[in-house]
């Protein structure tokens, strides 16, 4: 048998042994790993697609958790609301009397005006004396009769019903619905939260695949497509029991299209009912890119495969001796020597590589320079973000019991009239509330130049007739994304150093303008200015990496925005002794990718 093969092969012609060799050994395994890679990847771009789908769904799940429990601690507040509970349970002698009851509880519009989270408030009570109106409404036949009532009106708990918002528009939003027991009364009501819709769909703007919220009767109450919201499952055909599915990935068809749906169940602390988050994504969609460019690798890789194929015999003794000698480069460059030049004549393929080698060895030694230089400004910028982060990290303690105290100091001083004081609480509560909200990301020129309003606002009302401020915003600026806390320190330190000693007709100018396709952002005072010989130090300490006392503000900011924006733009400080000192910085617009 061995004997017959060897005579069999030895009458082939060399070069049909070659190609019939390079089919065996190398043609027709590539093919049949090209088919499996192709398996492969499809169900790896489907296992991908699954987990980030999961990913998606637990993301969307804790800021829905976020937003729902702005709602449950506003209905916590008002279940212990003495005001509440003394006008609702009032007897009305006539309209005059319920008119001016209700002009004297603000209660429900200032929680409105403070919580972007929540649409409107009302109250469901039985007095008959009182009328209807956006805030009050008197339980009728007809409101006893609906399942929300029904729900929650004998019993205890919190319960999230998609029901209409009976005001002008009587849209249908999703609204925390609550039983209130009054204390000091025989009587009790319905508090009814209604959502932002606005603000569940931004939840689920920016999610890649189609993603819904649905209430466990199947009614959409946000999606990721404003249109479906009001509709229910069964008609997007999502014909599956929520209360047997589970978070694990799970397989049905939308609409005759063979998909994968996540469900995950949202249920809060003292909630009778809960929510469901369903993301979905036709499984045809991951796959057939995945798919197609397998297939065309594979193509690629046989037609490469066949035009070796017709090469190999003819130019393999051609090009051996070539390659040693630009192996023997590479093998001193894989021992560390990047001073190697390989010199191969001519101008095919192999003189080709022997060039791309030479400038692969230059390019290794630039990336190397460029690595070092990029981890540098990376370590600045992560020692500039950590410092910040440690900063709101300072500041958050315990915030919601900060607000509370400065809600009910405000309540207090604006019920003993003192409106000034009550007015100034709220804006120090607004300012912290902005500079928790703001986190590491960026803002908007209008939101950073309303925490300086408040800001100053606070400062005006600390030194009185002795401080006057401007704030001027050309319109075009307001929109224009910033770092946030860029500004509100260079006002602070303006007041700081440059007004606290100036007794009478102290001002304070800060103005946003665009010019050549830049934001230009100026903070000027007329305080008591700077010396040239101080002016220097501080300029010289803008660039050190130590900084002690009060200029490390300046220069955490000016370093700053040198990292994001670029060398070109850091602060400008000019400055003249007894007149005033000036603080300016740029930064491009039109684009959101930071240096």
């Amino acid at each position: 048998m061995w004997s017959f093969f060897l005579l069999k092969t030895n009458n082939i012609q060399i070069k049909n042994k070659l190609i019939y060799s390079y089919i065996i050994v190398v043609m027709v395994p590539v093919i049949i790993i090209g088919v499996m890679v192709i398996g492969y990847s499809k169900q790896l771009a489907l296992d991908s697609a699954i987990a980030q789908m999961s990913n998606n769904v637990d993301r969307v799940r804790n800021q829905m958790e976020n937003m729902l429990r702005v709602p449950i601690d506003i209905s916590n507040k008002l279940y212990l609301d003495g005001d509440l509970q003394s006008i609702v349970n009032r007897s009305y002698e006539n309209d005059i009397e319920l008119f001016q009851a209700y002009q004297g509880y603000k209660e429900f519009a200032e929680l409105t005006g403070l919580y972007t989270e929540i649409s409107g408030i009302r109250f469901y009570h039985h007095n008959e004396t009182m009328s209807d109106n956006l805030d009050f409404t008197h339980i009728d036949d007809n409101i006893t009769e609906t399942e929300w009532y029904k729900t929650v009106g004998t019993s205890n708990g919190i319960g999230w019903f998609y029901m209409k918002d009976k005001d002008s528009t009587s849209e249908e939003k999703l609204s925390l619905v609550r039983r209130i027991r009054f204390s000091e009364y025989p009587t009790q009501g319905v508090l009814v939260i209604s959502l932002n819709q606005n603000r569940l769909n931004s939840i689920l703007s920016n999610e890649p695949f189609e993603t819904m919220i649905a209430d466990d009767s199947g009614y959409i109450v946000a999606a990721k497509n404003p249109d479906l919201v009001g509709k229910t499952l069964a008609e997007r055909d999502l014909n599956f029991s929520i209360s047997e599915a589970s978070k694990d990935t799970f397989e049905a068809e939308v609409n005759g299209i063979p998909s994968n749906i996540v469900v995950s169940e949202l249920t809060l602390e003292s909630s009778r009912n809960g929510l469901n988050i369903v993301s979905v994504f036709s499984t045809e969609s991951i796959t057939k890119a995945s798919q197609r460019i397998g297939w065309i690798g594979l193509v690629l890789i046989a037609a490469v495969l066949a035009l070796a194929l017709g090469l190999v015999y003819i130019i393999s003794q051609l090009i051996t001796s070539r390659l040693l000698h630009l192996s023997r480069q590479l093998n001193k460059v894989a021992r560390g020597d990047f001073s190697v030049t390989s010199e191969i004549d001519g101008n095919d393929e192999i003189a080709q590589l022997s060039r791309q080698f030479n400038y692969m060895v230059m390019s290794i030694n630039d990336l190397m320079n460029q690595v070092y230089e990029t981890n540098e400004i990376n370590n600045k910028l992560e020692i500039a973000q950590k410092e910040i982060r440690l900063k709101m990290m300072a500041s958050q303690i315990n915030p919601h019991f900060l607000f509370n105290v400065l809600e009910s100091v405000r309540m207090k001083a604006h019920i003993n009239g003192e409106k000034e004081i009550a007015y100034i609480v709220r804006l120090l509560g607004k300012l912290m509330r902005k500079s928790l909200e703001i986190g590491e990301g960026r803002t908007t020129v209008k939101e950073e130049m309303e925490m300086v309003r408040s800001y100053l606002e606070i400062q005006k009302f600390r030194y009185q007739d002795r401080m006057n401020f401007e704030l001027l915003m050309d319109p075009d600026a307001k929109d224009v994304f910033i770092l946030p806390l860029i500004i509100q320190p260079l006002v602070e330190n303006g007041i700081i150093h440059g007004l606290e000693s100036k007794e009478v007709n102290a001002l304070l100018t800060v103005r946003c303008w665009i010019a050549n396709n830049e934001l230009n952002i100026e903070v000027k005072d007329n305080g008591q200015g700077i010396s040239p010989e101080n002016l220097r130090k501080i300029q010289d300490s803008l660039e050190w990496d130590e900084v002690e006392g009060a200029r490390i503000g300046l220069r955490n900011i000016h370093q700053r925005l040198k990292l994001f924006y670029g060398d070109e733009h850091g602060l400008v400080i000019v400055s003249e002794l007894g007149i005033g000192t000036t603080i300016l910085f740029n930064v491009p617009i039109g684009g959101d990718s930071f240096v």
